[in-house]
C-alpha cells in the first residue's frame, strides 16, 4: 500500500493542573500513540495539542519535547470552552505519513477521555 497523511487522534485527562503532573501524562499518551501505530520518528509531520482552560501549568508541547519530538513541528492551542466539557483534559491531533489506512489507526484515548471516544477498541 502507498503512504499516505494521516491524522491519528488521542486524549487524556489529568488529576491536578500540576506540570510534573501533566507532563507524565502527555509523554504517556504520545508514546501509546506512537508504539500502538508502530509509528517511526520520521514519518511525523506535526502534531497539534489543546488543552481545555483550567489547564494553565505547562505547555504539552513541552512534555513531547521530552520523548525526542523537539525536532517535529509542534502547537497548542486552547480547547473550546463548552459547557460540560471533559475538565482537565489534553487532546491531540498527530499528522503522520503512513501505510496504515484510516481504519487501521488505533487512535488513543487515556484516564477519563475513554469516555470521549468509547466506540474505539482498546
Amino acid at each position: 500500500m502507498p503512504t499516505s497523511v494521516r491524522a491519528l487522534r488521542g486524549a487524556t485527562t489529568v488529576d491536578v493542573d500540576d506540570a510534573d503532573h501533566l507532563s507524565d501524562r502527555v509523554v504517556e499518551l504520545v508514546t501509546e500513540m506512537l508504539e500502538r501505530n508502530g509509528v517511526a520518528h520520521d514519518a511525523l509531520i506535526s502534531i497539534i495539542f489543546t488543552a481545555t482552560e483550567d489547564l494553565t501549568s505547562t505547555f504539552p508541547a513541552t512534555a513531547a519535547r521530552k520523548v525526542g519530538l523537539g525536532d517535529v513541528p509542534l502547537i497548542c492551542a486552547r480547547e473550546l470552552s463548552i459547557d460540560g466539557a471533559m475538565p482537565r483534559c489534553v487532546r491531540v491531533m498527530m499528522h503522520l505519513e503512513t501505510e496504515l489506512g484510516r481504519d487501521e489507526l488505533r487512535h488513543v484515548y487515556l484516564h477519563d477521555a475513554r469516555s470521549l471516544r468509547d466506540d474505539l477498541p482498546e
